[in-house]
């Protein structure tokens, strides 16, 4: 299973931007899919996840800024971010979390990183 994350940039403190994340070589339907970032010196963050069946959440700097969102069809997962911050500097990375068969304990669960996509803002 592989992960392609494209759509950062530079952009001015407001502006708008889409990260996209592509999945290959795995069944889409079955994962859980998420962004995460890391900022200078900062340890990596969860951003956003969406889960199997469409259920999301949000880090709470992000919570009414960012949408993250799944497209079966195209075995994709965005993330929407308005209003980008200059704090929203980072490198985005993109997660793929398969979890264990039924009965198997969670160190089985299958977890994937994408090669991550910088964002930056500018004030």
């Amino acid at each position: 299973v592989q992960l392609q994350a494209s759509g950062g940039g530079l952009v001015q403190a407001g502006d708008s931007l889409r990260l996209s994340c592509v999945l290959s070589g795995g069944t889409f339907s079955s994962y859980a899919m998420a962004w995460y970032r890391q900022g200078p010196g900062k340890e990596r963050e969860l951003v956003a996840r969406v889960n199997r069946w469409g259920d999301s959440m949000y880090g709470d700097s992000v919570k009414g800024r960012f949408t993250i969102s799944r497209d079966a069809a195209k075995h994709t997962v965005y993330l929407g971010m308005n209003n980008l911050k200059p704090v929203d500097t980072a490198v985005y990375y993109c997660n793929a979390e398969l979890p264990p068969p039924e009965g198997y304990p969670s160190s089985y669960t299958e977890e994937v990183w994408g090669q991550g996509t910088q964002v930056t803002v500018s004030s």
